[in-house]
């Protein structure tokens, strides 16, 4: 029997693609997307679906075991035995997305079948969540090609995470929510998936110019960690200044991971001052986040299209 676990998706608030060259990061859960293991005796449809996807990562997974790379010790007949009695992944969380579909899936085998999962009954140390941000980025890797981790390390410790450096990240505890404030951060639904292997790919092929490399350790750094700080000081002002400029920065020179539909969009929020948008993951479509002073305005100004609301203030 499987123990009842739900793993919740995530939201990169601040530090896509950043994080990658040592900006902060910071990743919350997001329960309204949730996923858990579980048996279904007579499988149709999508649970078949499921199931052989399941069996095909579990291949891999052995793969790496057999070869010694694996990073944890796996019990691969017990996750053997449970595929052929009916395992699927049930969730809620949209694929392509940017809310942790692979990330929920991830740390849910890894808790479920890691012989010995880490199990923080207490906080744990910034060298704990290192090292299993290691693993599961290991984990993930067979979903895009190169994975951080972070995804679901968020989802297993359904935690908010801040990435001071690669080295150096701990739980953080966000500020209060205002259930009546007029400001928001929301998501932005593209309407359409994104892949995440070739958005990566594009960004490494744009990490071999030196101006691109430039922006990032200069700009980017600047205006997304100056957002982090001031977010969770709730400090206003300064983060909008700076979201302002990050969603700039982003137009400018993350426009392939922006669908051509949306040029449009993200300069009228940016002139307009209605809101401001930025990626929310690696782009390329799924949802874009969005920060507003006003939601009515930002809703108004947006009509056509579905927007959640994550956080109010």
């Amino acid at each position: 029997m499987l123990k009842e676990s739900l793993f919740y998706g995530k939201i990169l608030l601040f530090g896509e693609y950043g994080i990658i060259q040592d900006s902060m990061g910071l990743s919350i859960p997001y329960d309204s997307y949730k996923g858990k293991l579980r048996f279904k005796q007579k499988m149709e449809g999508d649970q078949l679906v499921s199931n052989d996807h399941l069996r095909k990562y579990g291949e891999y997974l052995k793969e790496l075991n057999a070869t010694g790379e694996l990073l944890f010790d796996f019990n691969a007949q017990k996750f053997d035995t449970d595929l052929n009695e009916g395992l699927t992944f049930d969730s809620s969380i949209p694929q392509g997305f940017g809310v942790g579909s692979s990330g929920a899936l991830v740390a849910a085998v890894y808790s479920h079948y890691a012989v010995n999962p880490k199990d923080f009954s207490t906080k744990p140390t910034s060298e704990e969540i290192a090292e299993l941000k290691t693993i599961f980025g290991q984990m993930e890797s067979y979903f895009h090609g190169k994975s951080s981790g972070l995804d679901p390390l968020i989802c297993f410790l359904n935690l908010p995470v801040l990435i001071k450096s690669k080295e150096n990240m701990g739980t953080v505890g966000l500020p209060d929510a205002d259930e009546d404030g007029k400001g928001a951060i929301f998501l932005l639904n593209s309407g359409q998936p994104g892949k995440t292997e070739p958005m990566v790919n594009i960004f490494m092929e744009k990490m071999k110019q030196e101006g691109f490399r430039n922006m990032l350790k200069k700009e980017f750094k600047k205006y997304n960690d100056a957002c982090i700080q001031a977010f969770l000081k709730r400090d206003i002002a300064p983060l909008f200044s700076n979201i302002k400029q990050l969603s700039k920065l982003a137009l400018n020179n993350f426009s392939p991971m922006i669908p051509s539909v949306f040029h449009n969009l993200w300069k009228e929020g940016i002139e307009s001052n209605a809101y401001y948008l930025k990626l929310c993951g690696s782009g390329g479509g799924g949802y874009f986040l969005g920060f507003t002073r006003d939601l009515e305005e930002a809703q108004r100004r947006l009509k056509d299209y579905q927007l959640e609301v994550v956080f109010t203030f």
